[in-house]
């Protein structure tokens, strides 16, 4: 089964460790999981500051490789909110709970287009301490760890 996931990655935190296992599970070992990463330019319209995609990309493979998957993967840059997945044969397509309105899009834009639609897995965003999402954004201002521990007054 091919599989297909984007994001920014930025910080790695444990909400993107599971998507990125469910869709190496999904694919299984005679399949292969494509990761969407965001370009820079991309990535800019985040409201907090991201990391270069040569630097995302470095986390990725150490992540990957330090779970020692079998499946056959590569990573390539997504420019848009669609990349690939438009265009391309592929099966699956791993989400959040955040971001299955754009699967949907993509579906939507796909049958216009004459493609079949894709498979839509969506995995439950993972919750912080603190009962709420763990997000880049929530990191990035000093609230949580890329883990969902609370951090500084909080903690």
């Amino acid at each position: 089964m091919k599989v297909m996931v984007g994001g920014t990655f930025d910080p790695l935190h444990d909400g993107h460790k599971q998507l990125l296992a469910r869709s190496f599970e999904l694919a299984g070992l005679s399949g292969v999981v494509v990761i969407g990463l965001t370009t820079d330019r991309f990535a800019r319209s985040k409201s907090h500051p991201v990391r270069s995609f040569t630097e995302r990309e470095e986390s990725l493979v150490r992540f990957i490789n330090d779970r020692g998957y079998l499946t056959p993967w590569h990573i390539e840059p997504l420019s848009d909110k669609y990349g690939s997945a438009l265009d391309t044969d592929f099966d699956a397509l791993v989400v959040s709970e955040e971001t299955l309105p754009v699967a949907s899009e993509i579906n939507r834009l796909r049958r216009e287009r004459g493609l079949r639609k894709v498979d839509i897995h969506q995995i439950t965003c993972v919750l912080a301490e603190d009962g709420r999402w763990i997000s880049s954004t929530r990191i990035y201002r000093g609230e949580i760890d890329e883990h969902g521990h609370l951090m500084g007054e909080k903690a």
